[in-house]
Formats: structure tokens, sequence, C-alpha cells
């Protein structure tokens, strides 16, 4: 700025405007002040080519993340043929989540987990309520053996199934995402907004991305079907180890469904916490590796098929308090005709359901016998009837406390 002032105030005979002298010679000033000017141009050149190159692979690592997710358009063009069945959002600002752990095996290694029919079955399914305003999240898990009504649904050849009573994770095999979130829908009465469907190779990714996951045994562990060797004490699952964990019946907890349900759940908490925290948030070399392994692994319904929608959730999600995660299982009991089903346990199940439609709180005794049943709290000053309480535990919860 200044040389051009200086250059536009020179007047005849200055010797600024003329040849050679002290201010334009080789040696003097001007050579100098021509120098500082390269020099400057030169820096804001290479800054600007910084910039763009750093605008460059941000753009295309977004690309990238966002090219990862897939679309699940075969259940959203589902769901909007019975439009006119499915329940209405009671709570504008609440959302309700169902998250899909599919037993695929067509993934890398994944053939040692059991023989693929050509069909998937629902692993693992949780229904995940985030409160208006994101004061809370509850995470309800629904036993895969529960007798349920499954709708008549599409199956993957184009063909209709007919509406059957049985068990739950047959929905899935049936009719993918679609049939879940329907038979869901009609067994809760609750309408489901956004669902998101996990494989084995996707858990594993997610799981090695953060740098593995701390739990903790009480005892030794030696499960030779879930390939699973571990001591006692705190253990960092990688991923194998975490899908093995997950999965176990026989070597840990009792055997049953419902021990397996309760592991699962520590676990999600125990990863929640590791993903949250700042050591992985806010450090891009260990982020970029937790995204790619998450968006990779992900089929979602097309409105969180984007890196944005994937962002908006996780936004209303960052600032929830571990101990306002809550985990539960749907409140059930041994199923009638088969001992080895279950179904539900009435009036708690409805209870529950009935909260989550309204968005009202929902408390969890970490201390419970974990039957999935409900429990009666002390009233709440002022209050008519008590506030339920189900059995169940909290992201904050520590597995070896």
């Amino acid at each position: 700025m200044s040389d051009t002032a200086g250059a536009s105030s020179a007047q005849p005979g200055d010797s600024r405007a003329l040849g050679p002298g002290t201010g334009s010679s080789a040696s003097g000033r001007g050579r100098a002040r021509r120098r500082r000017r390269r020099w400057a141009c030169g820096t804001g050149l290479a800054v600007a080519v910084v910039l763009l190159a750093a605008a460059g692979a941000g753009w295309a690592v977004y690309r990238k993340l966002e090219g990862n997710i897939t679309p699940d358009e075969a259940a959203a063009a589902e769901l909007a043929r019975f439009e006119k069945d499915r329940p209405t959002a009671l709570v504008e600002d609440a959302r309700n989540i169902l998250l899909i752990g599919s037993d695929s095996r067509s993934g890398d290694g994944n053939a040692r987990y059991g023989r693929d029919a050509g069909t998937e079955r629902s692993d693992t399914v949780i229904l995940l309520h985030l409160s208006g305003g994101r004061r809370s999240a509850t995470a309800v898990s629904v036993p895969r053996d529960l007798m349920v009504d499954v709708p008549g649904c599409r199956r993957p050849d184009g063909s209709r199934a007919e509406p059957v009573f049985t068990v739950f994770n047959s929905a899935f095999a049936v009719g993918g995402s679609a049939c879940t979130i329907r038979t869901v829908e009609k067994l809760t009465d609750i309408r489901v907004d956004h669902h998101v469907v996990v494989d084995f190779d996707g858990f594993k990714d997610m799981v090695d991305a953060v740098g593995g996951v701390e739990v903790c045994l009480r005892e030794p562990v030696d499960d030779e079907d879930a390939e699973l060797r571990l001591p006692a004490g705190r253990v960092t699952l990688d991923g194998e180890q975490a899908l093995g964990y997950v999965r176990a019946r026989k070597s840990l907890g009792d055997g049953s469904d419902t021990s397996r349900m309760e592991r699962q759940q520590r676990f999600l908490g125990a990863l929640v916490n590791k993903v949250s925290g700042n050591d992985v948030l806010l450090n891009p070399v260990k982020l970029y590796p937790v995204l790619d392994a998450a968006t990779s692994s992900l089929t979602t319904d097309p409105g969180l098929a984007s890196l944005r929608g994937l962002y908006d959730l996780a936004r209303g999600l960052r600032e929830i308090p571990a101990e306002r995660v809550h985990f539960l299982t749907v409140p059930r009991e041994p199923y009638a005709g088969n001992v080895n089903r279950d179904q539900l346990a009435q009036p708690a199940a409805e209870e529950l359901f009935e909260r989550l439609r309204g968005d009202a709180p929902v408390a969890v005794d970490t201390d419970g016998d974990r039957k999935g049943t409900e429990k009666e709290s002390g009233k709440a000053s002022g209050d008519s009837s008590p506030a339920p309480t189900f059995s169940g535990n909290t992201a904050a919860e520590d597995t070896c406390a």
C-alpha cells in the first residue's frame, strides 16, 4: 500500500521518478521493496495453494465418507406403501431410531460364524428413543425370540409373505428392515423415524477404529464356538473379540438371551463413552478411521444417508450425560406355548411403550433383578401415581463396579 502511494505522489525531477539513484538503484531500497513485494506475492500464492489443497482434500474426504453410506431406498418405498397404517409421531422434536444388527455372513471373514442360507436375521434390534430437547436417550432391546405378529411383507424376490405369529427376528429374514420396522410399530404403536443396519464386519471395524473397547470379566472366558479366550478382569477387546463377546451364549452369563442382551447393552454403553471421549472426537487422526468405519458399515433410511443427516443426529446426542443414556430390555416373560420363547409382560410393556410414545421420562434400576420387568418407584411430590422404574443400566455404569 505505501509503495503504491509513493509512486503516485512522485513529481517530475524527483529521484523516485528518474533513473538510477539512491531510491531506484540495484543496490538500494527499491530492490528491497521489489523483493518484499515478490516475497509477499509468493507467500500469498503458497497460502492460497495450501488452502485450496486442504479444501480439496476436505471435499474429497467428505465425498468419500458420504459415498460410504448405503441408502435403504427399498425399505423407504415399502414403508411409503403402508404409510396410512403406520403410527403417528406424537412429539415433534423426539426421534425413534431402530438399530438393527444383521447376522449376514457376507463380509470378509464372516463365513466362520455360520452358513449363509441366502437370508439374514436380526441378531440384535434396539429401539433408540431420543427425547425432545435431547435431554435423555433410552435404548430398548427387543428379544429375537419374542413372539410377535409379523405383517405380510415383501420378500427380496418381490413376492409377499402372509401375516404370521412367530419369533421376532424372522421379520428381518422375510422382509428386511422394512418388515422389521412394521413389526416393531405394530408391537409398540411407536413411530420409527429412522433406521440403521450394521453387519458383523461393520461392527468389528468400528471397534478396531476406536482402538478397542474395555470390558470387565468376572472370570476367564474360553469359548470355542465364539473363538473367544480372555483373562478375568479389565480387558480391552479388539473388533474380533468384541463380536465374540456380544454374541457368546455358553461361556458368559447364564446362557440365556437375557444375559446376552444385557452384555450387549453394557458393551454399547462402553463404546458410546469411548467414541464420545475427546481423545477421539478432537483428534483428526483417530476420528477419520472411526468415521470411515462407521459410514462404510451403515445402511440407513434416505433421511440419514448423508454426513449432514448423521451429524444432525449426533449433534443432539453429544450433550446428553452418560447417566441419562439408559439401556433396558422390553418387559417380557416366558411364552405360554413354549418356554424357550418370550412374550410381552403386561402391563409393564405397555407402560414402557406409552412413556416412549409420549416422550415421558424412563427411569432404570441398575441394581434390579435383570428380568426386564417393571418396578414401582417412590411417588414424586404432588404426583397421583408412582413413576415406573425398569430394570436396566446406563452408559455411565462401570462394568467392573
